[in-house]
């Protein structure tokens, strides 16, 4: 059976279905849009308790039983564990693509969230926010950039760490972030979009999307950022 695969257009939405088209894994896609709550609808809340995309069901799971795994960190390991790529089984070199994981998780991620939000949604312009996480970002792009001089990926070759890393690339300007800046990023990142799988991962829920973009009202920004986003459930 195909993995379910909730998720929406963001940044760790492509994560999967990028790493789904990688390993050649068949999926199907349940659209979750989060601009008009459906991440807090119980049947999602039962496989992602932090109501956040992306989540999957693996209904061939670990001894053929089914399984339901969220936040793509570790959706990312759990599909190289289940199909054998993109992570290594020697441990020196797995251990070097999952450190890179994890800087991603806890830092480039968060901080590109944080400076795409007060740069882009906030509706008070905060200065010191904008500038302390737009400055975040740059200082991780420029850790990034120094590693890639020395590899050709992340973590040597191609693995689920440049699949974790790359969608934040993709719009970094809008989060403060000159990509031409960073010479050794800018040709990785230019390595990667040009990947047949990427780019299948990539399209995923594009019509569905373009269909139901619009610009923030009250309720839908409410929903995202304000009271709604908050409630106890």
């Amino acid at each position: 059976m195909p993995i379910e695969l909730w998720t929406w257009n963001t940044p760790n939405g492509r994560k999967i279905s990028v790493a789904l088209e990688e390993m050649g894994l068949p999926y199907t896609v349940k659209p979750i849009n989060i601009s008009k709550g459906e991440q807090f609808k119980p049947e999602f809340l039962k496989i992602s308790p932090n109501n956040r995309i992306p989540a999957i069901v693996d209904n061939e799971g670990p001894g053929g039983k089914a399984i339901s795994v969220f936040e793509s960190g570790a959706i990312l390991i759990y599909l190289a564990e289940k199909t054998g790529k993109l992570l290594p089984k020697d441990p020196q070199l797995r251990y070097d693509v999952l450190q890179w994981v994890m800087w991603q998780m806890g830092g480039i991620g968060p901080m590109m969230g944080q400076a795409n939000h007060f740069r882009r949604y906030a509706k008070d312009r905060i200065d010191y926010a904008i500038d302390r996480y737009t400055s975040e970002a740059n200082r991780l792009t420029n850790v990034l950039d120094k590693r890639l001089s020395e590899a050709p990926y992340a973590a040597g070759e191609y693995s689920i760490a440049d699949v974790a890393i790359f969608p934040w690339f993709r719009g970094a300007d809008a989060r403060g972030v000159e990509i031409e800046e960073y010479p050794n990023v800018k040709r990785w990142f230019d390595a990667i979009n040009a990947r047949p799988a990427v780019q299948r991962g990539l399209q995923v829920l594009k019509e569905v999307q373009a269909a139901n973009q619009a610009p923030h009202d009250d309720k839908s920004w409410d929903i995202m950022f304000g009271r709604t986003q908050f409630q106890r459930r």
